[in-house]
């Protein structure tokens, strides 16, 4: 087969290469495919980026180093209109606003060199979306080829993109003209198969564009429920999932040298169980440690590419303590940085699921197992705290509620995710557990973190079946199943108000969290089903229980 002869596109060129479907093909130039050497040496070349003594690309993202959930749309339209939750998270634009925003976007991208990385979105070949992504930053398509499907060459040549993603930092939005809050717009329009993400140069924007899209589409189109979740694999083939909010431990905790990992973010769960829809991790680096987290660590090397990090004082070793730029610091490097990740990105049934909640009020027990209508409302209600960083004026943990503990990213109404669960829970008998990965013997600022290797034995213990077998005991305020003792946790840490130095200061924060707990669930009192609403908290209960 022989190339279409096109001196304006360099670099390993579909034969469909072509940028006029999204209205690009006024670019000066188009560097397609580029791998990830050449992506590097191009960051290199612009002065935008360093390569740090790990061999790993370090750059910095500019103004925003989170997410920016506020300036997040969906174009509404007749695909939209009544499926979408409408409301704070999934906020509106419509569609001549998006038009004149994409044609002003098209405009400023003329004359322009472009990055364009052609990949899909999902290992499950049933649902899989071919994508295509232009980007006016080298380091912004590393980030896609390190996060998401990547194509072999054959695959490349005969592409047809079904969804397109521009990614213009350097364009600024006027909120009178393109409908939006500010200069920086995430925004995805379900007519014309497109995301455009402007004004913000931070690459999980990217990411989380085309997870919302899974998160509208799989469920209606491929009866699959799209999970904010990390995965792995025991050597019995026997799965693990772990549901939470970035900064909870998906990534750090799925990443188990005795485990494959499937992947560390995004997952489907369809008829033939969990698949991965990326092709990377995006994990967190603040106070990494090689002891701590040695396969994270090991696979910061190059190809890898770390966001946001300050350097020790020779300028090219990282400083993984260094906040000051952002405590949000990441990294992306793809699976097969991981050893032992599993190559098809796919897995059978889950035997356990575990909901991490990073616990700010230093309340919840570390570990505890759930009924399925428990795990059906602490699913819904998903608890959590924003860790600092994660989105834009986050710099502290916040209190949140967060629908299936992803909601920033689910178009749909949370309690039709809830129900999928709740289905699949039942038909696989699925094992539930919620995870305090926060504080204990105190809240915030006076208790401390869930030591790790703690966490990683109760993890172990329950996977392995460790915990069928020890007596557990009724937590008195939340009503959870806790476990007496688990080997390797020391026996003092499952009492949690014994925890703390000043009880009745638990008893204090045991019952506001109770209580909000109870005002989160009070939204989906019309939809919730009855099985979500026998696992809910009742602080009638709880207060009865304190006084007593």
């Amino acid at each position: 087969m022989i190339k279409p002869p096109n001196m304006k596109h360099v670099g390993n060129t579909p034969f469909d290469a072509r940028l006029d479907a999204i209205g690009l093909e006024a670019v000066g130039r188009a560097h397609w495919n580029l791998p990830p050497a050449k992506l590097i040496l191009q960051t290199l070349l612009r002065g935008e980026g360093v390569l740090s003594s790990s061999g790993a690309l370090a750059i910095a993202t500019g103004t925003f180093t989170g997410r920016s959930p506020k300036d997040r749309f969906l174009v509404r339209n007749e695909h939209t209109s009544s499926r979408v939750d409408w409301g704070d998270i999934n906020q509106p634009l419509s569609t001549a606003h998006f038009q004149t925003l994409l044609a002003d976007v098209q405009s400023h991208l003329a004359g322009k060199s472009v990055f364009v990385k052609d990949a899909a979105v999902g290992h499950d070949e049933t649902s899989r979306i071919a994508v295509r992504v232009v980007t006016e930053k080298a380091w912004s398509s590393l980030f896609v080829d390190n996060m998401f499907v990547r194509l072999s060459e054959g695959e490349r040549w005969v592409f047809e993109p079904q969804w397109h993603v521009l990614c213009v930092p350097s364009f600024k939005a006027d909120p009178a003209k393109h409908g939006c809050r500010q200069s920086n717009v995430s925004a995805i329009d379900f007519e014309s198969r497109t995301i455009l993400v402007v004004g913000s140069g931070y690459t999980g924007e990217i990411k989380k564009g085309m997870f919302s899209v899974m998160n509208f589409l799989l469920p209606e189109q491929h009866s699959t429920l799209p999970m904010h979740c990390s995965a792995n694999m025991g050597k019995d083939d026997d799965v693990a999932v772990f549901f939470g909010l970035s900064g909870t431990g998906k990534t750090t905790l799925s990443s188990d040298a005795n485990r494959r990992l499937i992947g560390d973010d995004e997952h489907g769960w369809n008829a033939s169980g969990v698949f991965n829809m990326e092709g990377g991790c995006y994990a967190k680096t603040i106070d990494l440690s090689e002891e701590k987290e040695p396969e994270i660590w090991q696979a910061i090397r190059f190809g890898a590419m770390l966001e946001n990090i300050g350097f020790q004082p020779d300028e090219v070793t990282p400083d993984y303590g260094d906040d000051s730029i952002t405590p949000n610091t990441r990294v992306s490097y793809p699976l097969h940085h991981i050893p032992g990740a599993v190559k098809t990105g796919m897995g059978g049934h889950p035997s356990d699921i575990f909901f991490l909640t990073c616990d700010a009020f230093g309340v919840l027990p570390p570990l505890s197992k759930l009924t399925k209508d428990q795990a059906m409302y602490h699913f819904l209600s998903g608890y959590t705290a924003k860790v600092a960083g994660t989105e834009a004026g986050v710099v502290e943990p916040q209190t949140t509620f967060s629908a299936c503990f992803g909601a920033p990213f689910l178009p749909l109404h949370a309690t039709e995710y809830a129900q999928m669960l709740g289905d699949r829970v039942t038909q696989h008998g699925v094992r539930m557990w919620l995870v305090n990965t926060g504080w204990t013997g105190g809240g915030y600022g006076v208790g401390h973190r869930m030591k790790l290797p703690h966490t990683r034995a109760m993890i172990h213990a329950a996977i392995n079946g460790g915990l069928d077998r020890v007596e557990m005991r009724v937590d008195p305020v939340f009503g959870l199943q806790v476990p007496a003792s688990c080997e390797g946790v020391p026996d003092g840490v499952w009492d949690v108000r014994s925890t703390w130095s000043n009880p009745e200061a638990y008893d204090l924060a045991a019952l506001d969290l109770a209580q909000r707990f109870e005002s989160n669930f009070k939204k989906f009192a019309d939809s919730a089903t009855d099985d979500m609403k026998r696992g809910a908290l009742r602080v009638s209960e709880v207060t009865g229980v304190l006084k007593d």
